[in-house]
């Protein structure tokens, strides 16, 4: 018996979210196991490093599963890819010992939220990122990045979550992509927020964003933030950011390290 790791990438716009759902809707999971079913000793059983729900989108999400085919880890990538459908690809592959666990041995996950700002909605970019036509307080929401770093009760932020909602930010990060921005911030631009953490609770990455949106539209003071990790409630944060400008990054298997070089942001000190 092998265990592999796999990492895979999918466009999560016609999948009802990556997990196995009772009513046999299409997700990553099933997709997956149904193209590993075909191949002969493949245990068609994957465990992935987290969870995504329908419209969000991964780069390189890793999976385990038992095998007793004879394989190379090399070939197995372009086996699966013979039997995947094209929005979901595998990537790498590599033999790992057996007591490796795609969740469980992770010490950390990076996501990504991509915001389209500028006046006119996108033709291509529809599933791919949110489309905010009004401008944003760049330097509020910043600030308001800063409160997440650290250890925190995140329940402000969690959906229908019944874990313990204390978890660990490590980074919090906001990237503007238009070179030209500071000629004329109100031209077209991309923003990617990037976060992260030990862990994330449901619905927590595109709570924050929505929150973080509030606060760049002026709805709310940066510091609000802060009162939501010390005593708030799901209701008194801002709205659910929608599920096509999210990316599931990476995940890390040795514990996260913050880069040497610092790019304008707020990281963990």
């Amino acid at each position: 018996m092998r265990r592999i790791k796999l990492i895979v990438e999918f466009d999560g716009t016609h999948f009802a979210g990556l997990q196995t759902q009772a009513k046999g809707e299409r997700t990553v999971q099933n997709t997956l196991e149904q193209a590993l079913a075909q191949i002969p000793g493949a245990i068609p059983k994957v465990v992935a490093a987290g969870r995504t729900d329908a419209g969000v989108h991964a780069l390189a999400m890793p999976f385990h599963y038992d095998t007793l085919d004879p394989i190379p880890p090399e070939k197995i990538p372009l086996a699966l890819n013979s039997l995947l459908p094209p929005d979901l690809r595998a990537l790498a592959a590599e033999e790992v010992p057996i007591k490796f666990h795609a969740r469980k041995s992770c010490h950390w996950r990076a996501y990504r939220y991509r915001i389209l700002n500028r006046k006119m909605p996108s033709a291509l970019l529809r599933h791919y990122a949110w489309w905010l036509p009004q401008n944003l307080n760049l330097v509020a929401m910043r600030h308001a990045l800063e409160h997440l770093i650290g250890e925190h009760d995140f329940k402000a932020f969690a959906v229908k979550e019944k874990r313990p909602t204390v978890r660990q930010i490590y980074r919090a990060h906001l990237t503007v992509l238009t070179p030209d921005i500071a000629q004329d911030p109100k031209n077209e631009r991309e923003i990617c927020l990037e976060f992260v953490g030990s862990g994330f609770l449901r619905g927590q990455v595109r709570s924050m964003v929505g929150t973080l949106v509030e606060v760049g539209l002026g709805k709310r003071e940066s510091g609000s933030l802060r009162e939501l990790l010390e005593d708030g409630t799901r209701s008194q944060a801002g709205p659910t950011a929608p599920p096509q400008g999210l990316y599931f990054v990476e995940a890390g298997y040795q514990p996260w390290a913050a880069p040497s070089r610092r790019e304008s942001g707020v990281d963990s000190r």
